[in-house]
């Protein structure tokens, strides 16, 4: 079975999981995502394979980290994630990507991420749920970051926290690739 058919399964599996345990219908986790009842019902029978937007919707309305949602292993209390098997979600033509490498529900979705974005890239996000956090770090380059509509410019070496529930783009203006490491943490559920 190939990567894209385990997590097309995995994610089956855990949306159905996750849906029962919050007691959300398919009517009220596509009124809570954003993301319409059919394409929640191809989801759940493993028969598309949804974008990162989409995980990303569906997980802050289930209010657990799409590393859980992709999760295809139940393992013990220490779980090593080898570089091989950290999951590309976006990327594009030139070069540019993220990876998911690691995450957990410590008491809300808590994830880490691996970023590369080449000159001239960028990535915009949607808000994410009230009293969600993000933190980065950049490793190389310089990540222009707009949040709100508000650029800050992060150089090489240095890190940033933000409030994002608002509108937010990692962009790469420059003329070399910017790389960064970044963590999301999203409040649990109530």
């Amino acid at each position: 079975m190939s990567d894209l058919e385990t997590l097309t399964l995995s994610l089956a599996r855990n949306v159905k999981h996750w849906r029962a345990v919050r007691g959300f219908t398919l009517d009220v986790l596509a009124a809570r995502s954003g993301v319409s009842r059919g394409m929640l019902i191809q989801i759940e029978q493993a028969r598309t394979n949804p974008s990162i937007g989409t995980v990303v919707k569906i997980g802050d309305a289930l209010g657990i980290s799409v590393t859980t949602l992709l999760d295809y292993e139940q393992g013990p209390k220490v779980r090593i994630v080898p570089a091989e098997r950290a999951v590309r979600l976006w990327h594009t033509d030139a070069g540019s990507y993220n990876r998911l490498l690691a995450g957990t529900e410590a008491p809300g979705p808590l994830e880490m991420w691996d970023w590369r974005l080449m000159p001239g890239d960028s990535s915009p996000a949607e808000p994410h749920p009230g009293g969600t956090v993000e933190l980065v770090h950049v490793t190389a380059g310089e990540l222009t970051l707009t949040v709100d509509g508000e650029d800050h410019h992060v150089p090489a070496g240095a890190s940033a926290s933000f409030e994002a529930n608002v509108p937010h783009v990692y962009g790469n203006t420059g003329d070399v690739p910017m790389e960064m490491v970044m963590a999301v943490s999203v409040p649990p559920v109530h």
